[in-house]
């Protein structure tokens, strides 16, 4: 890796940015203020790295309007206009920017992106980045820098909303990029580590947190766990790693360095031991789906010991829309054909050598447990959910926990109440008198649906905590004309599935 084409980065003086902070956050420089200013259709074209609707917006001479061109857009702003705006003499002398417009030096340019981002409880935070790296994929960028520091992307964000968020001692941060998952740990965790083999991310982790007023992590650099010192141990352990399976590790923020899956493996695998008991482990990954292999053993073989896991294949390319997918991302595509098909070339003789058909991508959670069988759900969910889902992914393994401690006997002594925005579909021909399946549906977290028969259906509709699974089974019965002993014996099945899958939560 070599960092000598990046410019140099501000330095990480916290007066000074907390200066800055104040100045920006004086002028709404924020993620409402941006909205308010761009409006919905340029808002939403910054994200896909499109600049000329943002441009055609800030025209004008506001303070948001300059500081938009100057950090977002990396456009020159004379220098006079500036000092109306910011601390000009401390963020040049900090590093913030840096004299523009030839040997006049009337113009200042940033030398960092430094893009608004709204926190889940309203916060006003600020993500640092490399200059034409504030969101998505470094656009070919990491083509020619390849210690290249990326800022918000879709991956970030999604790491983020899946996160279980309690208050937790200890937090890791594994390959912390630009510090998006640090700054999140922070409001939750009393200590914050942040690792990252790349010594350019950990500064930028640090000017992250420093500008979005955060209290400060400890950073460390170094691969995977190496930074991690023995016999520590963490309560939450977040990672959006460098997941894509390459036939090389040409670019640091994505190539991981090994060969096919076996660095997200490698990561899930030695979490475990890392992980207080009931800390989360969560992840981002690629994994393999290869020639006469089930991809849920692979994944399910990577879980460590004395942890359950809950593993959402969310995505699967076969090889070649991979290939092509990552081959933009380094703006390959837009280089000499000749070449680009030898990188295409080499990276399906890669996959052919290791028999892999397709590649998966999703989430990996781990919880450290001391069951005796510890549970490991994998599953595909391609389908929209509702973000925030950490409150989702706590409830799930709060319910496996339930559903362990209770035999069928103590399940229907249980109380049950119907989980929030559950609707009930009927799917029959027009004018049946009866339909022919029965689905319920929710509206929030993961928007699961599922089947039911008429006796699950009516159960939970009446479940609303006051009676419990035996009785209003036993009422059902009455009602349907049924032996309740049968009915008893055959539905605490169709119970444990709704209480697993989040239609209902124990009262």
């Amino acid at each position: 890796m070599s960092n000598a084409s990046l410019a140099p980065l501000p330095s990480d003086r916290p007066d000074v940015a907390a200066r800055l902070r104040d100045a920006l956050l004086g002028a709404s420089f924020t993620a409402d203020g941006l909205l308010e200013l761009l409006g919905a259709p340029a808002y939403a074209a910054l994200a896909r790295s499109e600049t000329v609707p943002a441009l055609r917006a800030t025209r004008g001479d506001t303070p948001l309007e300059v500081l938009v061109r100057l950090f977002l857009l990396q456009q020159p702003v004379p220098h006079a206009r500036v000092a109306d705006v910011l601390p000009l003499d401390a963020c040049l002398e900090g590093g913030w920017l840096a004299r523009a417009g030839g040997p006049s030096g009337d113009e200042v340019a940033a030398t960092v992106d430094v893009r608004p981002y709204g926190g889940p409880g309203g916060e006003d935070w600020f993500i640092v980045s490399d200059l034409g790296c504030a969101v998505g994929g470094a656009g070919g960028i990491g083509s020619r820098d390849e210690g290249v520091v990326l800022g918000v992307g879709g991956a970030s964000t999604t790491l983020a909303g899946i996160t279980v968020r309690t208050p937790v001692g200890a937090a890791l941060d594994l390959g912390a990029g630009s510090g998006i998952q640090a700054l999140h740990a922070a409001q939750h965790a009393t200590r914050v580590t942040a690792t990252d083999l790349n010594p350019r991310a950990l500064h930028i982790t640090g000017l992250t947190l420093a500008l979005s007023g955060a209290p400060a992590a400890e950073l460390r650099e170094g691969s995977l766990f190496e930074p991690v010192k023995d016999g520590e141990t963490y309560d939450l352990i977040v990672s959006n790693p460098p997941f894509v399976i390459s036939p090389t590790a040409r670019l640091t923020y994505r190539d991981g360095g090994m060969g096919g899956d076996d660095l997200c493996r490698s990561l899930v695998q030695q979490a475990g031991e890392r992980l207080n008991e009931g800390g989360f482990a969560q992840f981002l990954a690629n994994w393999q789906h290869v020639e006469g292999e089930d991809w849920q053993d692979r994944i399910r073989s990577w879980v460590p010991r004395g942890c359950d896991a809950w593993i959402v294949q969310r995505e699967v390319q076969d090889v070649t829309q991979y290939a092509e997918l990552w081959l933009r991302d380094a703006g390959d595509h837009r280089g000499d054909p000749v070449e680009y098909q030898a990188l295409y070339d080499a990276w399906l003789d890669e996959f052919e050598a290791r028999k892999v058909k397709a590649v998966g991508f999703g989430w990996i959670t781990l919880r450290r447990t001391g069951a005796a069988v510890p549970s490991v759900v994998a599953e595909e969910w391609p389908h929209p959910v509702e973000q925030p889902l950490g409150d989702t992914v706590r409830a799930h393994f709060e319910r496996l926990d339930y559903l362990r401690e209770h035999d069928d006997a103590a399940l229907l002594a249980g109380h049950f109440k119907l989980a929030p925005e559950i609707v009930q579909e009927q799917v029959g021909l027009p004018g049946a008198e009866d339909p022919e399946h029965v689905v319920l549906r929710q509206n929030r977290g993961m928007r699961r649906a599922t089947k039911v028969d008429t006796v699950g259906a009516g159960f939970a509709g009446v479940c609303d905590g006051s009676l419990s699974a035996g009785r209003i089974l036993d009422a059902i019965a009455q009602l349907v004309g049924e032996d309740p002993v049968l009915l008893r014996d055959r539905t605490p099945a169709q119970i444990r599935v709704l209480v697993e899958q989040g239609f209902l939560d124990p009262a």
